[in-house]
């Protein structure tokens, strides 16, 4: 009388377990087909816009001088949803990234410069001439100031961002649109 009653149990307990992991290993398999698409999609897209993109030849009224990218830089512009800039104006360089959708390969600029062996002091929030506001810090290598560092986004609306994971987000849930462009100033102490 009890054997029914088990055997029963087992059945139905197995099978809810079976179905369960077929549902969730047919979810992975969509997940893993849906990305492979956006992967190959993407690319082809973003070349496109790539290809047509125009840096300003001006930045706050002085005329900018197009700057090659190094080696590392250039190898991480070919993955890069968007494109990159390098500029001077004689006096400080500037890094420009134009990103066509949302990408945790936009970091902020102190990531890179911890990378590159410096230390990253004085963060803060500042305002310029012009009453933008930018994240600020000084790099510095073997205790010498070496560089005043700002950086930016800002959305097709004019929205800006100082915060990457915050530009991020926003972009991420549809509360900022793009092209968005990444601003980051390094000028020499």
């Amino acid at each position: 009388m009890s054997i029914p009653f088990v055997e029963r149990w087992f059945a139905n307990h197995f099978i809810n377990r079976v179905g369960h992991k077929s549902a969730f290993a047919l979810a992975m398999l969509l997940c893993v087909l849906w990305s492979a698409a956006e992967a190959l999609r993407a690319p082809a897209a973003e070349a496109d816009a790539v290809a047509s993109h125009e840096w300003p030849s001006q930045w706050d009224g002085v005329p900018l001088r197009p700057l090659a990218l190094s080696e590392v830089e250039q190898r991480f512009a070919d993955r890069f949803p968007g494109a990159i800039g390098r500029m001077t104006d004689g006096h400080q360089t500037l890094v420009m990234r134009a990103v066509n959708r949302p990408t945790r390969m936009l970091h902020p600029a102190a990531d890179c410069y911890r990378a590159l062996g410096y230390r990253i002091e004085q963060a803060r929030l500042e305002r310029d001439a012009q009453e933008r506001l930018w994240r600020c810090f000084v790099a510095q290598r073997h205790g010498t100031a070496n560089f005043r560092v700002c950086e930016r986004i800002v959305d097709a609306q004019g929205t800006a961002f100082t915060d990457t994971s915050a530009w991020y987000w926003a972009a991420a849930s549809g509360q900022s649109h793009g092209p968005w462009q990444a601003v980051t100033v390094a000028r020499p102490m």
